[in-house]
């Protein structure tokens, strides 16, 4: 069994695999502080709850938008788990090439997306990522990350809305039952929904458009995924464990073929 953690800005979600099996999967909030002591017992005890033994651990894949709490974590997984982690970055084989102006810009987890996507259902793909940010990411048959948008995410603009203006009230997040909305709660609510709606099919369309890839097939994942996958004819897979899958994907090819290349090996050291 292999352990994956997506470290993201909300959340970091671990998931334990059996070959390309996802046995289970669970979360902690990223934003809180720990100590790698914290971090190691809190992973042993939802390993345990969910019947996964460490000893079983045979490797760990990282992917990380949040620098600040990889000391921690990484030596928490050392110290806990026995394993030292490979993290996604500079030496990682991926199997795609990105061809942006700038690919040390681009995030691990775009990239992971990209991997997943492409691995699974092939190119040419579009993936659209609906985390704290929404991403938007290409990647065409040759297997080329050429191009990506990054727009708020729905919980970010949901908590502009009540912190930026006096009277607008925080809000459960979630489809109203009509567009026209008549009383505050329900017509943020539409704003929040449809408006994700409306810039998805907007983006989708015109990625396909200036790329000339009009039979791109799009995959959608992320916690509010499924929601708007359902109310978009534009998305036409919803994968809610994409991320974890590209991070098993990305173990395997690195389990056979380890990057000899200093950058990776001084990242992946534990202090």
């Amino acid at each position: 069994m292999i352990l994956v953690v997506d470290v993201g800005n909300t959340n970091i979600t671990f998931g334990v695999f059996d070959g390309e099996e996802l046995k289970s999967s669970f979360r902690m909030m990223s934003k809180t502080d720990h100590t790698s002591d914290e971090y190691g017992i809190q992973m042993l005890e939802m390993m345990g709850h969910n019947g996964i033994d460490k000893e079983q651990i045979e490797g760990v894949m990282i992917a990380s938008v949040v620098p600040q709490v990889m000391h921690a974590l990484v030596n928490a997984i050392v110290k806990y788990i026995g394993r030292k982690p490979y993290i996604v970055g500079p030496g990682i084989k991926t199997g795609i090439k990105i061809t942006t102006d700038n690919p040390r810009e681009i995030g691990p987890d775009l990239i992971v997306d990209a991997v997943a996507a492409y691995e699974i259902y092939g190119g040419p793909v579009l993936v659209v990522d609906y985390g704290t940010a929404t991403t938007y990411v290409p990647v065409n048959e040759k297997g080329e990350f050429f191009a990506g948008v990054v727009s708020p995410g729905i919980r970010i603009s949901a908590k502009a809305l009540w912190e930026g203006t006096a009277k607008l009230p925080e809000i459960e997040i979630k489809k109203p039952d009509s567009i026209l909305a008549r009383e505050t709660i329900s017509s943020m609510q539409a704003g929040l929904i449809y408006g994700q709606i409306g810039q998805s099919k907007y983006i989708i369309e015109e990625m396909k458009r200036e790329s000339g890839l009009k039979d791109m097939k799009v995959v959608a994942t992320g916690g509010l995924g499924r929601l708007i996958s359902e109310l978009t004819e534009e998305i036409d897979i919803y994968d809610p464990i994409l991320t974890l899958r590209g991070l098993q994907i990305l173990y395997e090819k690195n389990r056979r073929n380890k990057p000899q290349n200093k950058e990776f090996d001084d990242q992946n050291q534990p202090e």
